[in-house]
């Protein structure tokens, strides 16, 4: 339930009032949660039900991604596609190959940190996963290397999950909690899935289901899609969608990201431009994450206080209808049968939403094992503080948020494969649309102007131009909106007379045809597109 990051890998090093805001965030929550949050939650035994405790590292830690899918989606190939770069630990194979938890995350050199050393390391947040005990933490270590994408985030490598029985025994400890425990702490989960591996298994099912109330972490990747032609991918999407709404109950549909994620030659070209698209939205999706991490961070805060109270609610309510002598144990049965009535009641006297509860058949199967009569009654002062907190000191924490978002430069993740797409010929979009002719010396509506100039005669020119009602005549009849064609003519008309030469109007029919093409339009005119007539001369020195 807590996705924390407080000061990014480069955070740290930058001085000034970004980076002083930065610890002025990471600082109020800590506050807000040590001084309002936990008393709550310790008086009324939140950790034994819900979640751990917060620690130092989980507000200062960098974002996290996870990825799950079943063995073979390409999980580890994916780190490796976005790295550039082996890891320590990093196994791949058609077969199932990684049967550990792996935290992809930057060091200094390379190596590798066995669980039982990294969940007594203060410095990291996965001191908490020791209650899951040797079985997991045989099966879980922390893969560090200097890597430039690591400097801003970190990445959670999952076993590949197997369908049957068999896989669930033999693990030793409890899968699912394990995923919810991270879905729980990270920004990003990513669901990954093989275009020739639609079925979801049994476990893989329960994960899903173990991200409960994580909907807005969760985005999907149809990988290897270039093993299949475009026919079979309209197929295989479907499927997936199809799937995925059996499991995964949300009125949203989730975003699928499609492409081949990984550094070989694609298989099948004739979707080369949707992949490159789809890579492209996802990439910009990951890069986000440390900009947005200030405000994941409160987000998180914000559902932690809510389940918290409505925690409060449930067990002092329990406290309240136990019996002071006889018949404990038989009240205790009767009330865990009622629990579902009793937080219809409780939703009714606090004016709480259903969706705040906790899921009913997890919670009784808890309160089995607990003595109802050491229960706490409640307090409104505990309460109190946490309304208090959430009504008015998460408002000056946003208003900081707002002043870090404009004092520091926009945080985004560099290095590895996202390099590779920012700029250069091989950027997305480059020579397209807008962008076609932004490196060629001759002007690039010039191919089409004879065309264009056949039209613009017939529109009777009067000294080398026509009027605004006669380009609207022909302009129209692209059929688009007139919100769009007042824009191209605000471009068009460089020296802003309120007619068109047959410069301008060739290059309003340019920008038409980009339109059409399916491209955005520029706000202002780029400087390769402005007509040669139009463009200032070069200043020389005399």
């Amino acid at each position: 339930m807590f996705s924390w990051l407080g000061k990014q890998g480069g955070g740290r090093e930058r001085g000034g009032a970004g980076s002083d805001v930065v610890q002025t965030v990471t600082g109020g929550l800590r506050d807000l949660y040590l001084r309002k949050l936990l008393p709550l939650e310790e008086h009324y035994r939140f950790h034994d039900f819900h979640s751990p405790a917060l620690e130092e590292a989980d507000f200062e830690n960098k974002p996290m991604v996870l990825l799950v899918g079943q063995y073979s989606t390409g999980k580890t190939t994916f780190i490796r596609y976005l790295l550039e770069q082996d890891f320590p630990g990093m196994r791949i194979g058609p077969e199932p190959t990684t049967d550990s938890f792996i935290a992809v995350m930057y060091g200094d050199s390379e190596g590798n940190v066995p669980g039982n050393a990294l969940v007594v390391d203060p410095k990291k947040p996965f001191r908490k996963l020791s209650r899951f005990g040797n079985a997991f933490l045989n099966r879980f270590m922390c893969s560090q290397l200097p890597n430039e994408v690591l400097k801003s985030i970190s990445i959670i490598d999952s076993p590949g999950i197997l369908s049957g029985e068999k896989q669930r025994i033999s693990r030793g400890y409890d899968f699912c909690q394990v995923l919810q425990w991270f879905a729980e702490r990270v920004d990003r989960i990513i669901l990954l899935f093989d275009a020739h591996k639609l079925d979801i298994s049994d476990e893989f099912s329960e994960a899903i289901k173990s991200f409960r109330g994580q909907d807005d972490k969760i985005r999907v990747v149809l990988n290897k899609a270039d093993q299949v032609d475009t026919q079979q991918l309209m197929r295989v999407y479907g499927a997936l969608m199809w799937s995925l709404g059996k499991v995964i109950n949300t009125p949203e549909v989730l975003r699928v990201y499609i492409g081949s994620f990984w550094a070989h030659p694609l298989r099948n070209t004739e979707n080369r431009r949707l992949f490159e698209a789809e890579a492209q939205d996802l990439f910009r999706d990951i890069q986000s994450l440390p900009q947005k991490a200030a405000v994941r961070k409160l987000n998180d805060l914000i559902k932690r206080a809510r389940l918290a109270k409505v925690h409060a609610y449930i067990i002092s309510y329990l406290k309240k209808e136990m019996p002071s002598v006889f018949g404990k144990e038989n009240k205790k049965k009767e009330l865990i049968s009622r629990l579902p009535e009793i937080y219809i009641q409780l939703q009714r006297e606090y004016h709480i939403s259903a969706g705040d509860f906790p899921e009913v058949k997890k919670m009784q199967e808890l309160l089995e094992t607990c003595d109802f009569t050491k229960f706490h009654s409640l307090k409104p002062k505990l309460i109190e503080a946490v309304d208090n907190m959430l009504a008015n000191k998460i408002a000056s924490l946003m208003s900081l948020i707002s002043q870090e978002e404009s004092n520091m430069p926009t945080e985004m993740v560099h290095g590895g494969a996202f390099d590779g797409t920012m700029a250069g010929p091989f950027g997305h979009g480059y020579g397209e649309g807008v962008k076609e002719g932004a490196d060629e010396d001759e002007w690039v509506v010039a191919k089409d102007k004879p065309a264009y100039d056949e039209i613009f005669y017939t529109l009777s020119p009067i000294n080398g131009k026509i009027s605004g009602i006669s380009a609207k005549k022909e302009m129209v009849t692209s059929k688009l909106p007139n919100s769009v064609l007042g824009k191209i003519w605000k471009l068009a008309d460089c020296d802003g007379d309120g007619m068109l030469d047959d410069e301008e109007f060739a290059l309003a029919k340019h920008l038409i045809k980009i339109k059409l093409d399916g491209y955005e339009l520029p706000g202002t005119l780029p400087s390769h597109l402005v007509p040669p007539s139009h463009r200032k001369p070069l200043q020389t020195a005399e």
